[in-house]
């Protein structure tokens, strides 16, 4: 087992290595992400040092039960795309430009009304997006307004990964961890609306009681005027979504799996748009570039990082964990270990570790410790810039733009509301389960 643990673990140790020292390569203009060599080189040596069979992953990947990481990829990926495609058509922009507009001169009602209207956004699309996507538009926004963008970023990326706890879309580690328990949309909600409620409640106050000061300056009035480009393309993407959503909560009724749902709709979408877009002349560069902007490199990291939890599952490795854990209170347990496991390894490397974990608990005990997890797997994101792959870019993003946010600045804004955050989930997880 210690062999398995020590190449898991220098697996994850290079990871982190390659996304702060060396984040791409480039290749013919195209710049690749590097995060995922790590894992996928880990997985190969466990295979080739016969840690772990080629029937036993060709097994682990097709399996029909638990989780199933090309099942997952699919869902992760159709629901990415969805989101993007609604940015691309232009609508997270307008949204924004009316969000400002309405804020008039007031930098506490801009404030107010960027919180909600980010954590509305990532309840129902994807964190990642969302926060990549408003990242730039608020460092452009605040040159030109001559504000401190700080409480506005910061805001922006606390509510994306705190209201992405709130339905099971909205984070791939919600989809990781839920779909290794076989836990249903519906089934989903039913726990984590109060913990979210909580958390997010909490988060906005102690981020209103650290920037209360800055926000009382008044700022220079939007002039602008916000209209859609494309408003069919804008009304399609959005009925695809909410009927995505639809199905997904009546899927468990609909004896549906949830990644054939969002794989139908994302087809329906890319197909109808692609047509629309032919017949209006205009061209296939929303298409293209919604393509472009996916993140394919998780594909290779997920399977990589299958490969290696499965290796860690047949050396004990998730049962010895299991066992620790359940000795004391297990929400609190899974939920702290958590939090701090996506700080020394990402939350996505460590939802896929504690999948295989919550699966060893016993069944009495498996719901606390999978909510706990997905807690922990979100709140933990913004308790360092390790904790999620989203952190790490939103840095690149904001040194790119000119606004300095040094790792120590990130602790000191982001960690006192990651753990007053945690702390209120956990006692929703506590009240609900």
């Amino acid at each position: 087992m210690l062999l398995t643990v020590l190449i898991a673990a220098a697996a994850c140790i290079a990871m982190l290595g390659l996304v702060f020292f060396f984040p791409s390569v480039s290749v013919r203009r195209y710049f690749i992400s590097t995060y995922w060599f790590a894992p996928l080189v880990g997985g190969v040596l466990l295979w080739l040092l016969g840690r772990i069979s080629g029937e036993e992953i060709l097994e682990g990947l097709t399996q029909g039960g638990g989780i199933n990481p090309l099942q997952l990829l699919v869902l992760f990926l159709s629901m990415t795309l969805l989101s993007v495609f609604l940015d691309q058509a232009g609508f997270f922009r307008w949204l924004a430009s009316k969000v400002l507009r309405h804020a008039g001169s007031s930098q506490k009602k801009l404030f107010v009304s960027l919180y909600l209207m980010v954590s509305v956004l990532t309840v129902f699309t994807s964190n990642d997006v969302v926060i990549l996507t408003f990242t730039p538009f608020l460092c452009f926004f605040s040159k030109g307004a001559k504000i401190d963008p700080l409480p506005f970023l910061v805001s922006e990326f606390v509510a994306a990964n705190t209201w992405s706890m709130g339905l099971l879309i909205g984070n791939p580690t919600n989809i990781c961890l839920c779909t290794s328990g076989e836990v249903d949309f519906l089934s989903y909600l039913q726990v984590m609306w109060l913990p979210t409620l909580l958390a997010g409640t909490v988060s906005f106050f102690v981020l209103w009681l650290m920037f209360r000061k800055s926000l009382q300056k008044p700022m220079e009035a939007s002039d602008d005027h916000p209209r859609l480009e494309d408003l069919p393309a804008v009304i399609t993407a959005i009925v695809h979504l909410a009927v995505c959503i639809l199905l997904l909560v009546f899927s468990n009724f609909l004896a549906m799996p949830m990644w054939l749902i969002t794989l139908v709709c994302f087809i329906s979408l890319y197909v109808s748009m692609t047509l629309y877009l032919l017949a209006r002349k205009k061209g296939l560069k929303m298409i293209t570039d919604s393509f472009r902007r996916a993140p394919w490199e998780i594909i290779p990291f997920v399977l990589s990082m299958f490969v290696v939890v499965l290796a860690l599952r047949k050396a004990g490795a998730t049962e010895a964990l299991a066992s620790l854990l359940t000795q004391g209170n297990g929400i609190l347990t899974f939920g702290v270990s958590s939090f701090l496991a996506a700080n020394l390894v990402n939350n996505i490397p460590m939802s896929v570790f504690y999948s295989a974990v919550v699966a060893a608990v016993p069944s009495s005990e498996a719901a606390g410790a999978l909510f706990a997890a997905v807690a922990g797997s979100n709140l933990g994101a913004y308790l360092t810039p390790i904790g999620a792959l989203a952190g790490i870019l939103w840095m690149s993003l904001l040194s790119r733009y000119g606004v300095k946010m040094s790792f120590g600045k990130f602790i000191r804004c982001c960690a006192p509301v990651s753990l007053c955050s945690m702390a209120a989930a956990l006692l929703g997880l506590w009240i609900v389960v």
